[in-house]
């Protein structure tokens, strides 16, 4: 039922956004949809103090982020980005500012980060500042909907899992304004909510009703996951072999 419902308010929004002519290329359907003032949006993650204190964050690969990114790195912050899937060991890329001056604007890409960044194993990496996701909707209560894969989800866990976030971790998202909706989002205990919603007009502090993901929960995980993701049958060895 929760997820139908999801689905429901994705489509509305996807559809929304290509009547209103407000999605960017490549197109709102099926993704996290790039929109018109995306980089505002950015730019007004600076009137956010948890922005400007944030050295590490972990970003999505997202188009509409990438303006986030590139702001994030020109400011001198190590953004973590993870492999699509996670379907690698090593299953994050590390981009060091210092290693990409002048190079920001490729850098903040997908294609950039993988040329320019490093990968590295999650166990390897520092605490994280700051999350920054993509979604298609989010209500004021902090609930999210993203494009359905449920990986920025499990990627929260893991780094939740490994001590790398915890509950005071903030979480924002970049949006359009009409992708903020007044519906009930149904949230399951692996569902990560958002603190800041930041649209090109400027930022809004959810009432944020509910909890963040403690960890891995083994029972939530969908079909195949265990299978296709490396870090997660290594962590799951683990627990089973201590």
């Amino acid at each position: 039922m929760g997820e139908t419902i999801k689905r429901r308010i994705r489509e509305r929004i996807w559809e929304a956004m290509e009547r209103e002519g407000v999605a960017l290329f490549p197109g709102a359907f099926g993704r996290i949809p790039n929109f018109v003032g995306a980089h505002k949006a950015a730019e007004n993650l600076n009137e956010l103090e948890e922005w400007r204190a944030a050295k590490r964050i972990k970003a999505n690969p997202d188009s509409p982020q990438s303006h986030a990114r590139r702001l994030a790195l020109r400011q001198g912050k190590i953004v973590f980005m993870a492999v699509p899937r996670l379907r690698e060991e090593r299953c994050f890329v590390m981009i060091d500012p210092k290693m990409v001056r002048g190079r920001e604007r490729f850098a903040g890409t997908i294609k950039g980060a993988f040329a320019l960044g490093r990968q590295v194993h999650p166990e390897e990496m520092p605490r994280i500042d700051l999350v920054l996701l993509g979604s298609v909707a989010v209500n004021l209560k902090g609930a999210r909907v993203g494009k359905g894969g449920g990986y920025s989800d499990l990627e929260f866990a893991l780094a939740r899992q490994l001590g790398l976030v915890d509950e005071s971790t903030p979480v924002i998202t970049t949006v359009h304004p009409i992708q903020i909706v007044d519906d009930e989002i149904p949230m399951l205990p692996h569902d990560v909510p958002v603190d800041y919603i930041i649209t090109p007009e400027g930022i809004i502090r959810t009432e944020r009703a509910y909890s963040k993901p403690k960890g891995i929960l083994w029972d939530l995980l969908e079909e195949g996951k265990l299978e296709s993701i490396p870090i997660l049958r290594r962590l799951r060895t683990s627990l089973i072999g201590s």
